[in-house]
């Protein structure tokens, strides 16, 4: 028995939805292959520029199976401390000297974490967390 969803596409966006289903099958990623093809697919799509609501279901569904697979497959270490603060620190375009002067932060702290010495303190966390405007949780990611 068919069960009725509150979600349902009609007309022109069913039918595109539909289309892509049946050209590449929405599908757990099994295999290297399998995952380039679906790239491919996501690509061609993307290049299109607007897409109709079928066409962005499809496409939404797609791109979390790909996700899975290269969660599971080619997951991404975070980086260290030294690498986000040279980031950090490169995308602000501030020196060594300039960041220590602005956080009051010791500028052999910074020196050690940037030569991988040292992890980030709790201290230096809200400092950095404060002085980049960015939530304190992107920098916590290795304690």
């Amino acid at each position: 028995m068919a069960t009725k969803s509150q979600f349902a596409l009609t007309g022109k966006s069913r039918d595109s939805y539909l289309e892509l289903v049946l050209a590449f099958p929405l599908a757990s990623i099994k295999s290297e292959k399998h995952l380039a093809v679906a790239q491919e697919v996501m690509d061609r799509l993307l290049a299109k520029g607007k897409l109709d609501r079928g066409e962005e279901t499809y496409l939404d569904a797609l791109s979390d199976l790909v996700a899975s697979y290269e969660d599971e497959h080619h997951a991404i270490a975070p980086a260290s401390d030294a690498d986000m603060l040279r980031h950090l620190m490169e995308t602000k375009g501030v020196t060594q000297a300039q960041l220590s002067q602005d956080t009051s932060l010791p500028k052999s702290s910074i020196s050690e974490v940037l030569a991988g010495r040292k992890p980030f303190s709790r201290q230096m966390i809200r400092k950095l967390a404060d002085y980049f405007k960015i939530h304190v949780s992107i920098l916590a990611g290795n304690i």
